[in-house]
C-alpha cells in the first residue's frame, strides 16, 4: 500500500527529540595528538624515512639571531609545502584550511592540537622574498634520489627520458609578437670541438682544409620572432601537434626504469625542443647520481650528436626513429641518390658523381657537404625533376650529417627485441610517471610565475611520488 510520508517524518522528529533534539553531547576526553594517528598512517612512515635536518644549515644565513619576531620552523614550511603536492592540493591557501582541521598533517608539522596554522601569505611571502629559499627544493630532491638509490630502487641498467607540459600562469590573451636577439645552438661548445676533428678529416679525405671559422653563426631567422606573454614572459608559447596550445613550461625527466624513481628534473619554457636538455641531463645522472648502461627515448631525441655523446659515455642508446621528411619542391628526392662508400660519393639517377665538398656548420649540427659538377648538370636529361629554378648554382648537393655513423649504428638494432623492450619500459614508466603526478601530485599547471617558481613545482611534484614510492618498497 502507500507509505504515508507525514506519520514516517513525525516518527523520526519523535527519535531525534528522544536522543536529546539533535545535539551532540559533548564528553570529555584525555587525548593528545599522538593518540590521533594511527600507527600505520602513511605520515609516520613518511617521517621514519625523511630526515630534514639539512634545512636547518641551508636556512641558517636567512635568520637573524638578535632582530625581529621569533621566526616560524623552516622545517615546518618545507613540510607545509611538501604535504600539498603528497595530498594533490593545489594551493597554499588550501593547504593551511586543511591542516586546521587534519589531525595527521598537524602532527607530521609538529603542531598541537590548539597551535597555530602558519598563514598561507607567510608562505607565499617567503618564496617571493627569499629566492635562495629555493636551492632547498633541489637538495631535497636529491636527498631523496640518494636514498632510493642506497635502497637499491634505481640502478641505471636503463633509464627513460620525456618531457610533459605544465600549464602557465598566463592566458592566451597576453601573448605578444616579440622580435627576440638570435643566440647559438644549444649544443655550441660541444660542436666546436668536433668541428676540429671534422675539418682534420676533411682534409685527410680531400686533400685541402676550410678556413678556420671566425664568425659565430647565427640561429635560423624563421626562430627569431616568438609569442611572449606580458604577464609571465619567462614562459614559452607552445604549439606541438596533439598538445594544448599556449603558454606552457616544460618538466624534462629522466626515469629508472626498476622502480619508476624520477633521477632528474630539468624545467624549460614550453617552446623549447626536447633535445635541448637532453645531453645535459644524461651527463649530470651519469656522472653525479649513479652510472647509465643504457638510455631510452621517444623519436624527439633522434638527433646524430645524441648519439655520438652517449656513445662516448659507452651508454647505450635505444631511440625511436624520427620520420625523415624531404622538403625540397623537386621530383627527384634525396632517396634517388645512392651512397657509394668506396668513392665517398653520392652517385646521382643520371649516374654522375656528387663529391664530399666540405664540413658545413650550422647552430645545431655539423653536416659533410657533397656537391655535384655544375657542368655535368648543365648537360643532364634530369635537370628540371633535380633542381629548382631557384637554385642559383646550378647543382645539385645533398648532405648528411658528421655522425651518421653512429646513428645508423644504433639503428640499425630496432629489430632486436630487447631495443623493442627498452623502448617499451621507456614509454610505460615515463608516461605512466607523469600520468601519476598529473592526477596526484600537483604537475597540471603552476599558480606561480617565472621558471625558478616553475622548477620549484616540478621539483616538489617528483619529490613527493619518489617518496610514495620509496615507502611503498619498504613494505
Amino acid at each position: 500500500g502507500a507509505v504515508d510520508k507525514r506519520s514516517t517524518r513525525e516518527q523520526n522528529y519523535g527519535k531525534i527529540r528522544a536522543y536529546g533534539g539533535g545535539k551532540m553531547q559533548l564528553k570529555l576526553h584525555m587525548v593528545t595528538i599522538e593518540d590521533l594517528v594511527p600507527k600505520g598512517h602513511f605520515l609516520r612512515k613518511l617521517d621514519a624515512v625523511l630526515d630534514l635536518g639539512f634545512v636547518y644549515e641551508e636556512t641558517a644565513h636567512l635568520y637573524s639571531q638578535r632582530y625581529g619576531r621569533p621566526p616560524i620552523d623552516p622545517v615546518v614550511l618545507v613540510k607545509y609545502l611538501l604535504v600539498g603536492f603528497l595530498y594533490g592540493i593545489p594551493s597554499e591557501r588550501q593547504i593551511e584550511q586543511r591542516i586546521q582541521t587534519d589531525m595527521a598533517l598537524r602532527w607530521y608539522l609538529g603542531l598541537d592540537l590548539f597551535d597555530r596554522v602558519p598563514d598561507h601569505s607567510t608562505i607565499s611571502q617567503l618564496r617571493r622574498r627569499k629566492p635562495s629559499f629555493r636551492k632547498i627544493f633541489r637538495r631535497l630532491f636529491e636527498q631523496v634520489v640518494e636514498q632510493c638509490v642506497a635502497k637499491g630502487l634505481a640502478s641505471g641498467r636503463l633509464v627513460g627520458t620525456d618531457s610533459t607540459h605544465v600549464k602557465a600562469n598566463a592566458s592566451q590573451a597576453s601573448e605578444e609578437l616579440v622580435e627576440l636577439p638570435e643566440s647559438p645552438g644549444a649544443y655550441w661548445e660541444r660542436l666546436d670541438a668536433y668541428e676540429e676533428e671534422g675539418l682534420e678529416e676533411l682534409e685527410r679525405r680531400t686533400g685541402k682544409r676550410r678556413k678556420k671559422r671566425i664568425k659565430q653563426l647565427k640561429k635560423d631567422r624563421r626562430q627569431t620572432k616568438k609569442r611572449v606573454s606580458r604577464t609571465d614572459p619567462e614562459a614559452g608559447h607552445m604549439n606541438r601537434p596533439g598538445k594544448p596550445r599556449g603558454q606552457h613550461y616544460l618538466s624534462h625527466q629522466t626515469v629508472d626504469t626498476d622502480c619508476g624513481i624520477i633521477l632528474d628534473v630539468t624545467v624549460t619554457p614550453g617552446d623549447v625542443y626536447d633535445s635541448v636538455p637532453y645531453l645535459e641531463q644524461i651527463e649530470r645522472v651519469h656522472r653525479n647520481i649513479l652510472p647509465i648502461q643504457a638510455a631510452a627515448a621517444d623519436a624527439a631525441y633522434d638527433f646524430p650528436l645524441a648519439h655520438q655523446a652517449l656513445n662516448e659515455l659507452e651508454i647505450q642508446f635505444f631511440v625511436r626513429p624520427q620520420a625523415y621528411h624531404d622538403r625540397t619542391n623537386v621530383e627527384l628526392k634525396r632517396e634517388a641518390f645512392q651512397y657509394d662508400e668506396s668513392l665517398d660519393a653520392y652517385v646521382c639517377p643520371n649516374g654522375k658523381l656528387l663529391n664530399l665538398n666540405t664540413l658545413h656548420r650550422s647552430a645545431s649540427g655539423l653536416y659533410w657537404l657533397y656537391l655535384a659538377d655544375k657542368q655535368d648538370c648543365q648537360r643532364c636529361p634530369l635537370r628540371k625533376k633535380c633542381l629548382s629554378q631557384q637554385d642559383k648554382r646550378g647543382a645539385r648537393k645533398l648532405e648528411h650529417s658528421y655522425f651518421t655513423a653512429q646513428r645508423k649504428q644504433n639503428l640499425s638494432r630496432l629489430g632486436d627485441p630487447l631495443y623493442r623492450e627498452a623502448l617499451k619500459k621507456r614509454q610505460i614508466w615515463c608516461e605512466g610517471t607523469f600520468a601519476a603526478q598529473k592526477r596526484e601530485h600537483n604537475l597540471t599547471r603552476v599558480l606561480r610565475r617565472g621558471l625558478e617558481a616553475a622548477e620549484d613545482h616540478c621539483l616538489l611534484s617528483a619529490t613527493s611520488l619518489n617518496l610514495k614510492r620509496l615507502i611503498w618498497a619498504m613494505k
